[in-house]
């Protein structure tokens, strides 16, 4: 787009004033949509919807769209309450690719009543807010796009369709859900790391919604020093387009992604950002990332920091001491530096400056 050149004279006998150049507003994440990560969003449509009781289950036929890793059908659900708040939660389910495969190959219906997902606890401070819930079948945190002949046969018989899981469900969301007051975004391990690439996806279907995205346990550790694992990742399930072009230390030298963090909180000021994990996680650090537990520790304290400090208003983080994993579909009163979850959420999602850091 040309800039707008404006010049201005009060008089014909006034000395001709230099243009002056207004540069349009952009939107944020324009950069990633310029890559593609949108290619998806408005093009699928569930081919069946199915209440069950207060919950709606959309399920995607089989093909060239939507799909789990095995090539089994995808399907989502949503829960309407009446509410004007939203939660968009995607779930976790571990990841694949050539080194590893150990992941969820299939997207049950319904949406689990535990935790943040429960509507019937008392302590849980979402109960009463409409869901958008994501199962996770694809083995590439939501993002992927890949189809892969292990066997070698000519036939594709894994595929990594998280980006059009994620889309089609997203359009689900904002045509069943179309003017939220607030969303809630935000999921468990694949999840979790699922919540970063659908951050910009979420804006660009709500763009003036405010948005609060709690990552719970997918916080972007790599190994250290090695930024080849997630470069790796990325290459296999065609995901690199999430990461803009123009930011070179999004993926670290250090190995770590704490940069494309502060990349999408510099693109976009409606949102703040949850950070959560256990301060020695082994199902990241040991099954996946593969560290040591005191190396994980180390890396975490220190990136939770770096990101705290560059924004300080709108970063928080929650670490609990343990080998544990994930928080939001378990103990809502289990605690980190004195705090417990469901506190720790509610104070986030006031608004209000009751939300500070608290970690063992």
């Amino acid at each position: 787009m040309l800039p707008l050149l404006v010049a201005c004279s009060d008089s014909s006998d006034s000395p001709v004033q230099p243009p002056v150049e207004v540069v349009p507003e952009v939107a944020p994440f324009q950069e990633l949509y310029d890559q593609g990560i949108d290619r998806y969003l408005g093009i699928y449509t569930p081919m069946l919807s199915e209440t069950d009781g207060d919950i709606v289950n959309h399920s995607f036929g089989s093909g060239d769209g939507p799909l789990c890793l095995t090539g089994g059908e995808y399907t989502m659900a949503t829960r309407d309450t009446g509410s004007e708040d939203l939660v968009i939660f995607l779930q976790g389910g571990g990841a694949c690719w050539s080194d590893l495969c150990l992941a969820t190959e299939q997207a049950a219906p319904g949406i689990p009543p535990f935790g943040i997902l429960d509507p019937a606890r008392a302590d849980n401070p979402v109960a009463d807010w409409n869901t958008v819930y994501l199962p996770y079948c694809d083995g590439s945190l939501h993002a992927g796009d890949q189809d892969v002949d292990t066997d070698d046969d000519g036939e594709a018989d894994r595929f990594h369709r998280g980006l059009h899981n994620l889309s089609a469900s997203l359009d689900v969301a904002v045509s069943t859900f179309p003017a939220p007051r607030k969303i809630l975004l935000t999921g468990i391990s694949g999840g979790a790391f699922g919540t970063t690439y659908a951050m910009p996806l979420v804006r660009k279907l709500y763009p003036n919604v405010p948005i609060e995205l709690i990552n719970d346990s997918g916080i972007g550790l790599g190994r250290q020093d090695d930024r080849s694992f997630i470069e790796q990742l990325l290459d296999e399930w065609n995901a690199n387009a999430f990461f803009p072009e123009s930011c070179e230390t999004c993926i670290g030298d250090d190995g770590h992604i704490t940069d494309y963090h502060k990349y999408q909180l510099s693109e976009d000021d409606n949102f703040r950002l949850g950070m959560m994990s256990y301060t020695r996680d082994a199902v990241i650090a040991g099954v996946f990332v593969r560290i040591p537990p005191e190396e994980f520790e180390a890396a975490l304290r220190g990136e939770l920091d770096d990101l705290e400090a560059a924004y300080p208003e709108r970063v928080r983080s929650f670490v609990a001491t343990g080998t544990e994993h994930t928080f939001l579909l378990g103990d809502l009163q289990k605690t980190g530096g004195g705090t417990a979850v469901a506190d720790w959420v509610s104070a986030m999602l006031e608004g209000a400056g009751g939300w500070e850091t608290t970690r063992d």
